[in-house]
């Protein structure tokens, strides 16, 4: 685990350094209006780098951009590696990994039972308490059933 959080951070370090450093080389290129290039004296970048200037801010360019993706996979990678190493996992994978009860062919309906109405009194004065029936559910309401 040590190992993993250690190129993570030497990742993360190298992608602040490559994505400003990608940002400048990319805007000190000339384009038809000069861009940032024309605000370094115009000649600077001719003097420092020779008159092929313009190829070598583009193989920069090209090397910058292919560290940036190289990098931002790597640390994709080792972000999923150390997740999956982690001791405990997380409700939505408890829930995820936990198993499926099987479902079974044969679904028995349950008998349907009539709600017992209120107390009702008889001519004498008693309190008279009905039972409850079990009824037969109807040939209709329950699909497939002939």
């Amino acid at each position: 685990m040590f190992w993993i959080n250690f190129f993570i951070y030497a990742f993360l370090l190298v992608l602040i350094v490559a994505c400003p450093l990608m940002c400048l080389v990319i805007m000190m290129q000339r384009s038809k209006q000069e861009g940032l290039g024309a605000a370094f004296g115009g000649g600077f970048t001719e003097s420092v780098w020779g008159a092929q200037t313009s190829n070598v801010l583009v193989k920069t360019t090209v090397v910058l951009a292919a560290i940036f993706f190289c990098v931002s996979i790597l640390l994709a990678r080792l972000y999923s590696l150390r997740a999956s190493h982690m001791e405990k996992p997380s409700n939505l994978q408890e829930q995820l990994l936990k198993p499926i009860a099987p479902l079974t062919s044969t679904h028995t309906v349950p008998a349907l039972v009539a709600p017992a109405p209120m107390t009702a009194t008889n001519s004498s004065g008693t309190s008279v308490v009905p039972t409850a029936t079990p009824m037969t559910p109807a040939t209709n309401a329950v699909p497939g059933a002939k």
